[in-house]
């Protein structure tokens, strides 16, 4: 089988839709499944509005359209709602072919962050964008359930993986900073809730791993807090391991990668009672999940570091493999023709 996977978001972003589909591609390989990728690294970009980082493609309908009549695929597989996502869409729709698609960001939330504009407006846009496929991917329980109140139909649930090899307790270096270490890592963006985490009255020392338009003012805003930039995985995983709690101060995630990249390193999690914690570590293993993220992250010292290494096994991304498969073969055999 041949699958063409239509993405917004591609190299060199650092982020978790970025990292499931290059995981995602290598696991499907052991199902015989050939991966390919149409996305802005071969097109002509301008900076998105409001986050530069993100490049958006300047192309046509009528190229994309060749483009996929080219692939040659058996199956489409729309990642984002991006430019290349609209107009892939609308090429699956004119002729008849059934796509899936998947619901990776919050991006309601993240647009009415940056400007006054009613996520309302937004979700119905998204809504009607992934109802006319096959099948939606959502990465949480409470996550579907949420898009589910909102009118989203065909909605399939998702797990993700995590490298236990890589994100293991025996990577971790010593800080030499005062302890206890709460860390956070991930996007340094308004989207993250950073604050939420770097103004709470906490013993030791408070760590930022990652890279992003509000790094430079929140360096200045905290000078008390160690911010070490983006690092690759190698140096990232003694990281995880070597803290005593990953704080996760965001309330905008559909899943939340680096929950599960910080359980297998050993290290709990504290965070709000949120999507995506609410369902790794909503039954307390692993972690706490409270309104009041000072007392979580408190409570999470005390949490079973080989317990939370335990809850971490459960998350392969050979069943996140198999599960997208088997809503893509769902689609192939259902093949009526979507509905706008």
């Amino acid at each position: 089988m041949r699958i063409l996977m239509v993405t917004d978001a591609w190299r060199p972003q650092v982020n978790g839709v970025v990292h499931t589909l290059e995981r995602l591609e290598q696991s499907l390989k052991e199902f015989g499944v050939e991966t390919q990728f149409l996305t802005p690294a071969i097109f002509r970009t301008l900076p998105m509005p409001t986050y530069p980082d993100i490049r958006l493609a300047l192309t046509t309908p009528r190229s994309i359209a060749r483009m996929i009549d080219r692939s040659n695929v058996d199956h489409i597989h729309i990642v984002t709602e991006g430019p290349l996502g609209i107009m892939a869409r609308h090429y699956c729709l004119a002729t008849g072919r059934p796509f899936t698609t998947s619901y990776h960001t919050r991006f309601p939330e993240y647009l009415s962050a940056r400007m006054p504009f009613p996520e309302a407006w937004t979700y119905r846009w998204l809504r009607n964008f992934h109802n006319a496929g096959q099948g939606t991917l959502v990465a949480t329980n409470s996550m579907a359930s949420d898009l589910s109140a909102r009118g989203f139909t065909k909605l399939k649930p998702w797990t993700r993986g995590v490298d236990t090899t890589l994100f293991n307790p025996d990577k971790a270096i010593e800080f030499e900073l005062p302890r206890p270490i709460f860390l956070c890592v991930g996007r340094v963006a308004i989207e993250k809730n950073l604050p939420a985490f770097l103004d709470l009255d906490l013993p030791g020392s408070k760590v930022i791993v990652g890279d992003g338009p509000e790094l430079a003012s929140l360096k200045a805003r905290y000078p008390s807090v160690h911010f070490l930039g983006h690092r690759p995985n190698a140096e990232l995983a003694g990281f995880y391991a070597g803290a005593d709690v990953f704080v996760l101060p965001s309330r905008s995630e559909t899943f939340g990668n680096v929950i599960i990249e910080a359980l297998a390193s050993g290290t709990p999690v504290a965070a709000y009672p949120v999507t995506g914690p609410i369902d790794i570590i909503g039954d307390g293993i692993g972690g706490v999940v409270s309104t009041d993220l000072r007392q979580a992250a408190l409570a999470a010292l005390n949490s079973d570091r080989q317990k939370a290494r335990e809850r971490a096994t459960r998350y392969t991304w050979a069943a996140c493999a198999q599960i997208f498969l088997d809503v893509v073969e769902e689609a192939l055999k259902a093949g009526a023709r979507p509905k706008a």
